[in-house]
């Protein structure tokens, strides 16, 4: 049954439909020597402290117009940092129409909307290869919430506060809340893919695979970039310094290493 937004908010009681976007990303990068791994681990854990992170996720609350009632936060020994955050909803002054359309988010701008019983989370984990000299660091950011928005309006700013090479995208709803008719919804607006919550720019900067399940609400999006500049995965130094046939040898190294990322699976 295809409801128009005044439909959508004539609802029997509070809307107890849980949207849960999930957002991972992967920053993949070769270090040569023990010294320089250490420094880009040194790095990440300043780009991305549990301080950095608590103030992404607080515009993330603006963008889907939540309260804050809680923060934790935790900077890890030797490296990685957390940020749990509870939300609750403010007050509804107009339901905008927009939310229920397909497009990316603001870049931040703030919007009204009902939220309850909802949390963000953010947590980092810093890795390296035992033998390769690969480093790969990912984030993983959890946004639920309760109520008319989907969390899907702060994944474009969730993308451009994170530098990527791949990043995993999963939204679900779950449960159902009523019509005044007792008439169960279990979703209330439409959507084709992910995708259609990123911008153009984004798009065209990735290689992009969905799986989704539309009769189960479940919508997957994968996204590795297409181009690849040696430079952009060197920490401490350049490719100048190489000689070819190491230059090749650390591409192959760095592209199956994102290739296995994104497909979810070893490659020999």
């Amino acid at each position: 049954m295809k409801l128009t937004p005044e439909q959508r908010v004539t609802l029997h009681g509070f809307n107890n439909l849980t949207k849960s976007l999930s957002f991972n990303m992967y920053d993949v990068c070769y270090t040569k020597t023990k010294a320089e791994r250490e420094a880009y681990i040194d790095y990440i854990d300043e780009q991305y402290s549990a301080e950095r992170l608590t103030s992404i996720l607080k515009t993330v609350s603006d963008i889907i117009g939540a309260h804050v009632l809680n923060i934790a936060k935790q900077d890890y020994v030797p490296q990685g940092a957390s940020v749990t955050m509870l939300i609750s909803e403010e007050p509804v002054v107009e339901v905008p129409t927009d939310q229920f359309e397909e497009s990316p988010g603001p870049l931040p701008e703030a919007v009204v909307m009902a939220l309850d019983k909802s949390h963000i989370t953010v947590h980092t984990y810093p890795e390296y290869h035992p033998d390769e000299g690969i480093s790969t660091f990912r984030a993983d950011v959890d946004v639920s919430t309760c109520g008319e928005i989907s969390p899907l309006k702060a994944l474009n700013y969730l993308i451009h506060s994170f530098e990527t090479d791949v990043m995993t995208i999963d939204y679900r709803v779950r449960g159902f809340t009523r019509d005044i008719y007792g008439h169960k919804l279990f979703i209330d607006h439409e959507i084709n893919s992910i995708q259609n919550y990123i911008p153009d720019d984004i798009k065209h900067l990735f290689d992009m695979i969905d799986v989704n399940v539309y009769q189960e609400n479940i919508f997957h999006t994968k996204c590795k970039l297409k181009e690849f500049d040696l430079n952009n995965y060197l920490f401490g130094f350049k490719k100048e310094k190489l000689d070819p046939e190491e230059a090749n040898e650390i591409t192959e190294k760095l592209t199956m290493e994102m290739d296995e990322i994104f497909y979810g699976k070893n490659m020999y």
